[in-house]
């Protein structure tokens, strides 16, 4: 898939896909600056995360990538650093 960004959208349909939603988080909130445990993703929920934006995105995330980005804010941010734009290669 070619995007010229990674959206929350994206982060939300990845996180649905790969490790469902737990009872009472309502991810279609304000959950930017929410940290992922407090939505329900531990440390494997976000293995399998970065996993399908990898191959969604064709990224490489480092490994600290993900124990760094506590948040979906901060994830989109991260993987936005690493899309290469339109038209350039």
């Amino acid at each position: 898939m070619s995007a010229q960004a990674f959206t929350l959208d994206d982060l939300k349909r990845i996180l649905r896909e790969g490790a469902g939603t737990d009872e009472g988080v309502d991810l279609d909130g304000d959950i930017l600056d929410t940290e992922f445990d407090a939505l329900g993703y531990e440390s494997l929920a976000m293995l399998e995360t970065g996993g399908r934006i990898e191959r969604e995105f064709d990224v490489t995330l480092d490994d600290g990538a993900l124990i760094d980005a506590r948040t979906p804010r901060a994830l989109i941010e991260v993987v936005n650093t690493l899309l290469v734009p339109a038209g350039i290669v």
